[in-house]
């Protein structure tokens, strides 16, 4: 498979899904949410978090994290990386959440409530689709 081709699944799988698994490392030990997702590029996601939850938390004390996008079968596509976060403010913020509204319009209601936004920087993925030969899964760098 071309790196084109990977490129292209990659695309294809963000687009289909509008939550991920966000898995975190802080004080209170390592945690895995479930969150609502918008990818700004292939390689910047962003997403809202609740201003008082251990996962924020522990992006707070490290932002380094991991993230699989993914219907929870291997039989399915999915992505996987290890990504940077950045706690956004300012119009920045408010760009992000509107990119997150327009693909996720259910996720309005949370921003009414004490949240922050975050924005997440991946310099890698993992590309794996079994059922179509990538296995092992094929690395996609940022550029």
């Amino acid at each position: 498979m071309s790196t084109t081709d990977v490129s292209a699944l990659a695309r294809t799988t963000l687009a289909a899904h509008q939550s991920l698994y966000l898995a975190t490392s802080g004080e209170s030990g390592p945690w895995v949410n479930g969150v609502f997702f918008a990818e700004s590029d292939l390689f910047t996601l962003v997403l809202v978090l609740e201003r008082r939850g251990r996962t924020l938390a522990a992006l707070r004390r490290n932002p380094v994290a991991s993230v699989i996008v993914s219907t929870g079968s291997p039989a399915d596509p999915f992505l996987q990386a290890m990504v940077r976060a950045e706690i956004l403010d300012g119009e920045r913020a408010q760009a992000a959440r509107d990119l997150l509204v327009a693909k996720v319009p259910y996720v309005t209601p949370f921003l009414d409530t004490p949240i922050e936004t975050v924005q997440l920087a991946v310099d890698s993925w993992r590309v794996t689709d079994i059922p179509n030969g990538l296995l092992p899964g094929k690395e996609l760098a940022a550029v």
